[in-house]
């Protein structure tokens, strides 16, 4: 087998009205010649302002047949890693494939047209535009549209191994791990094609190699009728695929006469109870990390394998042990990573926010090129069926019918990993959808858009008390935080550093009093794309990640992780560095650490010292300009740098008044002396009164429904569209206006006036 990339010299023709236009205008002067990965939503998907570029574009290729190896009689295929999200390929003129996945490989064979021809035009087209049927239509992302992975040429001997399966690679591995006795049953299994048609009696070669590369075991078997050869292989004492303690992988080759197929593949067994959580050959390995999406700052979805090995340097860096991969397939490469790094991953299907009845065939092709081109990994541990479907959508017979259908897909294929779910907050703990998969997460913003922080505890704790027997986990949590804003007492939206870490804080130690949590992932690990945002000082972003979109900076609540979880590398790290002015007499001091003994300095002399865990509070004199450090002692367990202290600093100056440059809303968490002045009419409406109340009277509840269009508008198409779910309503409904408004971060003459209209509207005596 040999393969050759073909990403340069493309021309994208941004708009034509067919195949043919399109390869008219490719030769046309103002044709734009590209480089794969590309992506045409690069800029104005991640500007703001919801209008970024969404209907079919082209890419235009002249193929020559001198670019491929050829093999006598044998087949040409062209293999897409990603063309997003609906993409057709014409090869001189005629449509060869009509492919609805945004996010998996696809290959078409052009053996025949190459025959014919030395000289072959091949036409792209993606289409990322509205669809009734292509998932996804409504999530909080940018969807890029594009050839933004690589496209390939893939030469096959006459005898070779099929790649017609679903994008998959023609070697399935399944090894079966006996945690008694040590040793893994491990069957292998290929299918084989003489031409397109199944080759019966060839023989294949199968060998296993350890992880130095040696030889350890070999077979060999002969096709049947159908091109299928199997065989079941015993790995004595084999060494265990450990996460990140010791992601060991073996190797299996498949040979043929004319061509080899390798996969690495690992010894494991992934369980879930609902009292005791993950566990990772037998043994409580609690699930702590992050979430990803795939797009960076000014590249969008058309990233590089440098860019993915920045993303798992981040991951190791935090010291997570899992990752969800969110909210499609990502690409091959990156689940590579998770399996040399000993990365527990989450895989799911972009079947998000909104239940297209026309989408179901759709959503189970996603299934299908998953688990068949992911199958393999020894990091991956569910499947994901879906993400909030429910946010936009009743749970009714179709949405639950088109569930159980991948679920048993899923079951069907891989019958040796679990399903798994992503529940929007306001879907009922009682839903018959939660009996679907067979282990739950839920996605909880409590703290940030909804409650208080500590209803996230209460959420669980009633979960897992009414429903012992399912196993439950925390598949989204997170708050906006732009490094911009900073504040001494920092409080829900207002967009400051110090206020994520604080949510970060509350949330980490709720974890960490529940091990039943089988998973835990934060919402995000880097912000990301949503061009439908304009919040918190940034247009077209989502700033919940934990790094900021370009990768540039690490914010505070980072390196409470860091310290939470990185159990290699002693460190210690000041919170609130870009907190230089403060106006306080005293202010605190924050520093996260992974030492049991951190000691504090000001201007070069020690001043205190404490002894604690992850989180160390200071409060000093604040007085004219100082330099703070803070520096850490003791060991780490198996660290490899133990016993060396760590040192961190930064600069504060004692300034006059608020800066300004800090605040994103001025008058954010003064509520309570708003309307000291004001006398309240309690036989009349007010902000002060519960949102479900105030609904009831068909003329004030128009005037705070007006108000909140509005202000979920600034949130993009997703918040939108939830506001029609009834459990979000009742929800809201509990609270306050007021409440809610400083949520939104609604600013003092902005609440003053509503306060004023509603004032104007009398309550209707009973």
């Amino acid at each position: 087998m040999s393969s050759v990339e073909i990403c340069e010299n493309w021309k994208f023709i941004k708009f034509a009205s067919s195949a043919q236009d399109a390869a008219i205008r490719a030769v046309m002067p103002e044709a734009e010649t590209v480089s794969l990965p590309h992506t045409w939503n690069a800029v104005d998907g991640q500007d703001g302002g919801n209008d970024y570029y969404r209907d079919k574009c082209w890419y235009v290729r002249a193929l020559q047949a001198e670019e491929i190896p050829l093999y006598e009689n044998g087949r040409v295929y062209l293999e897409f890693e990603g063309a997003a999200y609906t993409a057709e390929v014409y090869v001189n003129g005629a449509c060869k494939c009509h492919h609805e996945n945004g996010f998996s490989t696809f290959r078409i064979d052009i053996t025949e047209e190459l025959l014919k021809t030395e000289t072959l035009e091949i036409v792209v087209s993606c289409e990322n535009g509205d669809s009734d049927r292509v998932y996804p239509q409504k999530a909080d992302f940018t969807f890029y549209g594009g050839l933004y992975r690589a496209v390939r040429v893939l030469s096959l001997p006459q005898v070779h191994f099929d790649r017609d399966y679903f994008g998959s690679c023609g070697l399935k591995v399944t090894p079966l791990l006996d945690l008694d006795l040590g040793h893994a049953d491990v069957t292998l299994e290929t299918w084989v094609k003489q031409g397109t048609s199944a080759a019966f009696g060839q023989k294949v070669c199968f060998q296993i190699m350890d992880g130095e590369g040696q030889a350890i075991l070999k077979e060999e078997v002969r096709t049947d009728e159908s091109g299928h050869a199997i065989c079941t292989v015993r790995i004595e004492n084999a060494r265990r695929w450990e996460g990140i303690k010791d992601p060991y992988l073996y190797t299996v080759v498949a040979a043929l006469a004319d061509e080899t197929l390798s996969e690495k593949f690992g010894c494991r067994t992934f369980d879930i109870d609902p009292q005791k959580g993950f566990l990772l050959n037998g043994h409580p390995y609690p699930l702590r990390g992050v979430s990803m999406h795939q797009d960076i700052k000014g590249m969008g979805n058309a990233i590089t394998k440098a860019v993915l090995d920045q993303n798992m340097a981040f991951v190791r860096e935090i010291g997570a042990n899992t990752l969800r991969l969110a909210h499609y397939q990502h690409a091959q490469y990156f689940y590579d990573l998770c399996d040399r790094e000993g990365i527990v991953v989450w895989a799911e299907i972009p079947f998000i926010t909104m239940f297209m009845p026309e989408g179901r065939e759709c959503t189970l092709q996603m299934m299908r090129e998953l688990i068949a081109q992911n199958y393999n990994h020894a990091s991956i541990a569910v499947w994901g069926l879906s993400n909030e479907i429910t946010a936009a959508s009743a749970v009714n017979e179709e949405l639950l019918d088109n569930h159980r259908a991948l679920n048993d897909l899923a079951h069907s294929m891989d019958p040796t990993r679990k399903t798994t779910m992503a529940n929007v907050f306001m879907l009922e703990t009682d839903s018959p959808l939660l009996e679907v998969p067979d282990v739950n997460s839920y996605n909880l913003y409590f703290g940030w858009y909804v409650g208080e922080l500590e209803e996230a505890d209460h959420f669980f704790d009633a979960f897992h008390r009414d429903h012992p027997q399912m196993a439950i986990g925390y598949s989204e949590y997170g708050a906006d935080a732009n490094p911009a804003y900073q504040a001494e007492d920092p409080v829900r939206s207002d967009y400051t550093e110090g206020y994520q870490a604080l949510y970060h804080e509350h949330n980490l130690a709720m974890i960490q009093a529940r091990p039943w949590l089988w998973a835990t992932h934060v919402w995000n690990l880097f912000d990301f794309a949503a061009d439908g945002r304009d919040e918190g000082g940034r247009h077209g972003e989502n700033q919940k990640g934990l790094v900021t979109f370009d990768r540039s900076y690490r914010k505070d609540a980072f390196y409470l992780y860091k310290a939470a979880w990185n159990k290699r590398e002693p460190f210690v790290h000041l919170c609130g560095k870009k907190y230089e002015n403060r106006e306080s007499d005293e202010t605190k001091i924050t520093v996260y650490s992974n030492q049991p003994r951190v000691a504090l300095y000001v201007n070069g002399n020690r001043v205190t010292e404490q002894r604690g865990n992850t989180v160390f509070r200071f409060v000093i004199p604040n007085v004219g300009s100082q330099w703070i450090a803070a520096r850490g002692f003791g060991d780490i367990e198996g660290g490899a740098a133990c016993g060396q202290p760590t040192v961190d600093g930064m600069r504060i100056h004692k300034v006059d008044g608020k800066d300004a440059d800090y605040i994103f809303n001025s008058s954010l968490g003064s509520v309570d002396n708003w309307f000291d002045e004001e006398e309240i009419d309690p036989d009349f409406w007010s902000v002060w009164d519960k949102l479900g109340e105030i609904r009831e009277d068909p003329q004030a509840g128009a005037v705070v429904n007006t108000m909140m269009e509005q202000a979920s508008a600034s949130r993009g198409d997703v918040a939108e569209s939830v506001m029609d779910n009834p459990a979000l309503q009742k929800m809201l409904g509990r609270m306050t206006m007021i409440s809610l408004l400083q949520q939104s971060g609604a600013d003092e003459e902005a609440v003053k006036q509503l306060n004023r209209v509603l004032q104007g509207i009398p309550k209707k005596k009973s």
